[in-house]
């Protein structure tokens, strides 16, 4: 008998103006906050109005704001410090992946101690409770706010570590698309592939199901009909709506049925080469798809039934081929640019290929694929991506 487990946050407050709850959870919860967020925030307000809403619940506060980059072991060791200084009791996250998976680091290791790194590969089990975390995303895309997920780059050895225990999930999500009109357009292209590829993978992965699939499916179409249109009209909230919504869905079925290829292979090129994450995902995604399609026909099929209800009296290879065929020319139309076009100098990237493959095979996710390479294939893989030219790939 097959069982699955299911993992979500114990509550998750969707919808425009959804924001305006974090004062009165941050109140069920503690009694002074700290905020992991970053200077974007605080230019364009949201900051403030964190504050306010903290301040109308009588809640104190004390703010961290020095993320300025994907996040690293650095990070959370500052961040924990200052919660450690301040006696802060409930975490808030305000802002994209690197905000919210710091905050997830720190609220585990504040209450069971040790560095982070520790907790890599389960060496060392979260046992206590972790400081109440609520996670507000800003950006369409890492779903973050919604797994028991969290990624850190390990300076020491510039190995991004993805760290997964249930004491990583938030207590409360709350998710406003208000808060991602101000996204540009860069980041909504590279978020909104990130988003779609954490569907794609938890649908083909080994560790998928039925609760997965009916969230990664749901996710696919969502962000397919709708990445152009916030790429192209960022200020439409419908489809910024649709879009953190797809993220969010998304965030729950990898979170329970786990990535595969594409996000072993992004996190080595993102610590070693500094690619943000959403970025690194969409540059490898066509050309690992190109790889993988032929070992997941029957799923991408499946997928493009549910894309394409008026596609009739066609092969289950022609849907499948359909489905990849849809992927590159978003990320084509996105201007998604190859790790080349993205400005990681050749000889650089060579020599760091061996370090990429091994670091990609020991982080677990390449096993999940229909697929797995080994470490030759994930060297010859990271070459085709170096260059891989969408536009040659499109109809």
């Amino acid at each position: 008998m097959n069982v699955s487990t299911v993992h979500l946050p114990r509550s998750i407050y969707y919808g425009q103006g959804s924001f305006g709850k974090v004062g009165e959870e941050t109140a069920k919860l503690g009694t002074k906050a700290l905020i992991i967020s970053d200077r974007v925030m605080e230019k364009l307000g949201n900051l403030k109005n964190c504050h306010t809403h903290l301040q109308q619940a009588n809640i104190s506060y004390v703010d961290f704001l020095d993320i300025s980059s994907e996040p690293t072991d650095e990070y959370v060791y500052d961040a924990l410090m200052l919660a450690q200084k301040e006696n802060c009791d409930v975490v808030v996250a305000l802002g994209g992946g690197s905000c919210i998976d710091t905050a997830k680091a720190v609220a585990v290791v504040a209450t069971n101690k040790g560095e982070i790194s520790d907790y890599m590969n389960l060496k060392t089990l979260a046992t206590n409770k972790p400081l109440p975390l609520i996670a507000i995303p800003t950006t369409a895309g890492t779903g973050s706010e919604a797994t028991d997920v969290t990624v850190i780059t390990n300076t020491s050895n510039d190995v991004k570590m993805m760290i997964k225990q249930p004491a990583f999930m938030p207590e409360i999500a709350i998710v406003d698309p208000v808060l991602t009109i101000s996204s540009p357009k860069n980041t909504t292209a590279a978020t909104g592939i990130d988003a779609l590829t954490h569907a794609l993978e938890a649908y083909i992965s080994k560790k998928a199901q039925p609760f997965t699939d009916h969230l990664a499916l749901s996710a696919i179409k969502l962000i397919t009909e709708n990445i152009l249109e916030v790429y192209h009209n960022g200020a439409n909230i419908e489809a910024r709506d649709k879009m953190i919504y797809a993220s969010m869905q998304a965030g729950m079925a990898f979170s329970n049925a786990s990535v595969c290829l594409v996000h072993g292979m992004s996190r080595p090129l993102g610590a070693l080469f500094h690619v943000p994450h959403g970025i690194s995902n969409a540059m490898l995604l066509p050309a690992i798809l190109d790889y993988t399609k032929d070992a997941c026909q029957e799923r991408l099929a499946e997928i493009g039934r549910f894309l394409y209800p008026n596609m009739k009296g066609v092969t289950e290879k022609e849907l499948a081929n359909a489905v990849v065929t849809h992927i590159l020319r978003l990320c084509h139309q996105l201007n998604i640019p190859n790790i080349k076009t993205w400005g990681v100098e050749e000889q650089k990237f060579e020599a760091a290929l061996e370090k990429m493959a091994k670091d990609a095979l020991l982080s677990g996710s390449p096993a999940n694929n229909p697929k797995v390479p080994d470490e030759k294939e994930i060297i010859s893989l990271y070459r085709h991506a170096y260059t891989f030219e969408y536009s040659l790939k499109t109809v």
